[in-house]
């Protein structure tokens, strides 16, 4: 009995184990990204180590630690460090909030966000390496993005009776079937857990099926992590970059993953002869794919420029495509945008991106058939008549063709959407709340010093 709960309950040392083959298996692949020119593994030794570069945890002050895996919950975090500092300083409550990603790109939007003293790799799941940032970090609670249940952070976290909340916590169909198959060992970690704030009550139903003893209902704190006014002084500077007029029809694909920004580019190229006002804007999901993106645009004999080049002294030719090769500006740039495309929904890969960004500005959005990150989110737009699928390359120019031969209608699917998104906004302030309430009563000792 005792090797077979062995089996079921891993103990550290095994895991570690585990851990160390599948490090020394990836090594060549991490090796490839460093050296191929491609997006590089980030900061591999210092998240293998823990010795993380962090802030000193400010004396008197509680401290927050929040995970996000990439540039999405990044964001999102960042938007709740926020709340979370407001509410604090309203309650006259000392608050430092540090936030930490796995992802290059993750890491430069935190640090955007909330300074690079406060943004750092987070640790591979080894206990060296978790002890060691915590160590450093000191967290009074410790705030998961989404779904991010490593066992050995949680298991140590909790070794020191430090709350761990989910926050905006998002189970798909797929990944609880997954979860399933390691039942035992999801089940004792989802029992460390000490509060689940779910998004929707599938989420929450998937998160107590596998064992999460405490789960609630918020809504998507995504709502609240986008950004809606076109007038916002970032979204102007963008457009005076770019040189768009008042009468420009900003087509804009975002988050998009190969092939879906050639067929943008032969929307943008079909219909710009009936349409010398339509211009192209592309934002890849990953910008190390720009040279090769440019190289497309080149074939199509599309002129174009690159965001990195732009400057208030040299602005976007007249005329040009833009391709963003930068990252963390894609919520300001939804703003220039009268028609929206989002990415990773074609071809059944990737789930989708977040449609929410455009639907707030008012454009009207159109998107893949795959959409599985955005389920819950994707059913609701389209119930509220605020949103188009588009299933292929003719679709999209047939939607665009749509926009710009119909303006009335189109102006009323983006309103529809704006709308839809500011009647949902509200969770990220109760999830703020939630976690401050789990923060030790000051006149306890906190989990560094008991």
């Amino acid at each position: 009995m005792r090797q077979a709960a062995f089996i079921l309950y891993p103990a550290p040392v095994l895991l570690n184990l585990v851990y160390l083959l599948a490090v020394v298996v990836a090594l060549p692949w991490v090796a490839w990204r460093r050296f191929a020119g491609g997006r590089p593994v980030a900061a591999p030794w210092t998240r293998f180590t823990g010795a993380v570069d962090v802030a000193a945890k400010p004396a008197g002050a509680a401290r927050i630690w929040l995970h996000g895996v990439s540039v999405g919950e990044a964001q999102l975090l960042a938007v709740l460090a926020e709340e979370l500092s407001r509410q604090a300083q309203a309650a006259g409550m000392p608050l430092d909030c540090v936030i930490s990603s796995s992802t290059t790109t993750g890491l430069e939007v935190a640090a955007k966000r909330c300074g690079a003293a406060h943004a750092f790799p987070c640790p591979l799941d080894f206990t060296w390496a978790v002890d060691r940032v915590l160590d450093r970090v000191r967290p009074d609670v410790v705030v998961l993005g989404e779904l991010e249940l490593w066992p050995n952070l949680v298991a140590r976290v909790r070794d020191r009776d430090i709350p761990i909340i989910v926050a905006n916590g998002r189970m798909s169909e797929r990944s609880a079937a997954g979860y399933a198959r390691i039942v035992p060992l999801v089940r004792r970690t989802l029992r460390s857990i000490t509060l689940v704030v779910a998004r929707s009550q599938a989420d929450a139903d998937r998160f107590a099926a596998l064992g999460a003893p405490h789960v609630t209902v918020t809504g998507s704190m995504k709502f609240d992590g986008v950004r809606g006014d076109r007038r916002a002084p970032e979204v102007e500077r963008l457009r005076r970059l770019a040189g768009f007029a008042a009468d420009d029809v900003v087509f804009l694909a975002g988050s998009t993953q190969d092939p879906e920004e050639r067929l943008a580019t032969e929307t943008f190229l079909a219909l710009r002869g009936r349409h010398p006002r339509l211009r192209l804007v592309i934002v890849p999901r990953h910008v190390e794919r720009a040279a090769e993106i440019g190289a497309m645009l080149d074939s199509l004999a599309v002129s174009w420029s690159a965001r990195s080049r732009l400057t208030d002294a040299t602005p976007l030719a007249a005329g040009h495509a833009l391709l963003v090769d930068t990252t963390g500006e894609l919520g300001c740039w939804w703003g220039t945008a009268a028609i929206a495309f989002v990415g990773g929904s074609l071809d059944g890969k990737r789930g989708g991106q977040n449609m929410l960004e455009p639907a707030a500005y008012g454009a009207a959005i159109s998107f893949g058939p795959h959409t599985r990150n955005f389920r819950d989110e994707v059913c609701r737009l389209l119930d509220a008549d605020a949103a188009m699928v588009v299933a292929d390359g003719t679709a999209l120019t047939a939607f665009v063709a749509k926009c710009l031969e119909h303006p009335a209608w189109a102006a009323t699917l983006g309103e529809h959407a704006s709308r839809f998104v500011a009647s949902q906004r509200g969770a990220v302030a109760t999830t703020a709340r939630m976690i401050l309430d789990r923060l030790p009563d000051p006149g306890q000792p906190g989990p560094e010093t008991a």
